[in-house]
C-alpha cells in the first residue's frame, strides 16, 4: 500500500481512490481472478479427457461400455447444473467422510445420521478441522474442479460424439484395407479428423464454461463474483477505513468489461485454431482457405 495510505481521513480523489483499491480486502478479489483463471486452466483439459473417454465409451463395440458411456452423457446433460453443483458435492463430501468415518473410527457406536445431520468422528473430516486454511480453500477447489469436469465433460462427450461419426466412413474403410488395425485406425485416422467437426462445438462449450465461473459460490469458494457482491456493497465508517455508498453497479460493471473481454480474446484464439485445423480438410472452412487467393 502507499505510504500516504496511513491516514484516509486526509486523503482527497485519486489518493483515496488508490488506497481503496489496494487494501487487504480487495487483494481477495485481485485473487479471486487469478483463482477463476487457474480454474480454466485445469478444468477445460480435465474436461476435455472426460468428454473423450465418455465419447470413446458411447461408441464402443462393448455393450456395458457403451451403455455407460451413453449413460453419463444423457443423465448429466439432462440434470440442471445448479442442481448437480449442489447434490454431487455434497454427496461425495459426504462418501469420502463415511468411508474415511468406517476406516478410522471402528469404535464409534453412535449413528452416523442423526435426524438431519451427518455426523462422523473428528479424525474422519475432509479435510480436519485443524488444517491450515489454505489446505481448506485447496480442497473446496479441488471438489469445484472435480464437479465442473464431470458436468462440461458431458457435454465435450456430446460433441465429441458426434464428431466422430462426422468423420467420412470411406476414411476409415480406407485405413482398413491399407491392414490398420480397429487402435490404429482410431488414433491415427480417426482422432486427426475429428477436431475439425469437433471444435465449433467444443468453442461453444468453452464459452459456457466461461459463463458458469460465477456458480464457484455454490461450492464454497470464493469467487469474484462473491467479492464484487462484498466489496461493492454500502460499507459505513463503522467498518472500515474507506466507507462508500451502494457500489455494486460499478463492480459488477467492472465483471462485464472482463468477461466480455475474456470472451473476446477466447474468440480470437478459437478462429486461429479452427483455420489451422481446417487447412488442407475437405470441409467447407477448407475450401474456402484452398480457393483464397494467395
Amino acid at each position: 500500500m502507499f505510504s500516504f495510505c496511513t491516514d484516509p481521513s486526509i486523503l482527497t480523489g485519486w489518493q483515496w481512490m488508490s488506497c481503496y483499491l489496494t487494501t487487504g480486502k480487495h487483494m481477495s478479489i485481485y485473487i479471486s481472478v487469478f483463482t477463476v483463471l487457474l480454474l480454466l486452466a485445469i478444468t477445460a483439459p480435465v474436461a476435455l479427457a472426460f468428454g473423450f473417454g465418455g465419447a470413446s465409451a458411447a461408441r464402443s463395440n462393448l455393450a456395458p461400455l457403451r451403455w455407460f458411456g451413453k449413460s453419463y452423457i444423457a443423465i448429466v446433460r439432462g440434470v440442471p447444473d445448479i442442481a448437480f453443483f449442489l447434490f454431487f458435492v455434497i454427496a461425495l463430501d459426504q462418501g469420502i467422510e463415511y468411508l474415511r468415518h468406517k476406516a478410522m473410527c471402528p469404535e464409534w457406536s453412535e449413528p452416523i445420521w442423526q435426524g438431519n445431520d451427518f455426523v462422523v468422528c473428528q479424525a474422519a473430516k475432509m479435510p480436519l478441522g485443524n488444517s491450515p486454511q489454505w489446505v481448506h480453500e485447496t480442497y473446496g477447489f479441488s471438489l469445484a474442479v472435480l464437479t465442473f469436469a464431470i458436468v462440461f465433460g458431458a457435454f465435450a462427450a456430446n460433441v465429441l460424439f458426434g464428431a466422430m461419426r462426422a468423420v467420412p466412413r470411406a476414411q476409415l474403410e480406407t485405413a482398413e484395407a491399407y491392414g490398420m488395425t480397429e487402435r490404429q485406425t482410431f488414433w491415427r485416422i480417426l482422432v486427426p479428423q475429428m477436431w475439425v467437426y469437433a471444435l465449433p462445438g467444443l468453442s461453444n462449450l468453452w464459452m459456457v464454461l466461461i459463463k458458469s465461473t460465477p456458480l464457484l459460490f455454490l461450492l464454497g469458494v470464493e469467487d469474484i463474483v462473491y467479492w464484487a457482491r462484498e466489496l461493492g456493497g454500502t460499507k459505513t465508517p463503522r467498518f472500515t477505513d474507506y466507507p462508500h455508498g451502494d457500489w455494486r453497479m460499478w463492480y459488477f460493471l467492472a465483471l462485464l468489461v472482463f468477461y466480455l473481454a475474456f470472451t473476446r480474446v477466447s474468440e480470437i484464439v478459437l478462429e486461429r485454431v479452427m483455420r489451422r485445423l481446417t487447412r488442407g480438410q475437405a470441409t467447407a472452412g477448407g475450401e474456402a482457405q484452398r480457393k483464397a487467393p494467395a
